[in-house]
């Protein structure tokens, strides 16, 4: 739901893929890359949970579930994408992006062609 900072569930596809050849670590600010990675940053600035190494853009592919409306994970700039927080995975501290190590983000990315189908689901 918009403003929930939950992770939509259901099935996505993967819509765009951003970051392409840029180093292990690189900051994205609206998608685009700033030129730096997250090492070379402020210190305020890493204390951030920052968008790095690469995104997959992801789209809802249910109507009211993921799609449309409040609940539009495509709206709602929901990603897959690597982290400079990497000791914080495996426990809630996005804004409703799925993150990944910065080495896995940047394998998966090369593995996976957009229109990939991505389904999320909660224990």
């Amino acid at each position: 739901m918009e403003g929930s900072l939950g992770t939509p569930s259901g099935l996505h596809c993967v819509c765009q893929k951003i970051g392409e050849g840029e180093k292990l670590g690189t900051v994205f600010e609206g998608r685009v890359s700033i030129g730096m990675t997250f090492s070379d940053c402020s210190e305020a600035k890493k204390r951030k949970n920052l968008i790095t190494t690469r995104i997959l853009r992801l789209k809802g592919l249910e109507e009211g579930v993921n799609s449309g409306g409040q609940v539009d994970t495509y709206n709602r700039y929901v990603y897959v994408h690597g982290t400079n927080h990497e000791e914080r995975l495996g426990k809630p501290a996005s804004s409703g992006c799925l993150q990944m190590g910065n080495e896995e983000i940047a394998e998966l990315f090369d593995l996976l062609p957009v229109g990939t189908h991505l389904y999320i689901s909660y224990p």
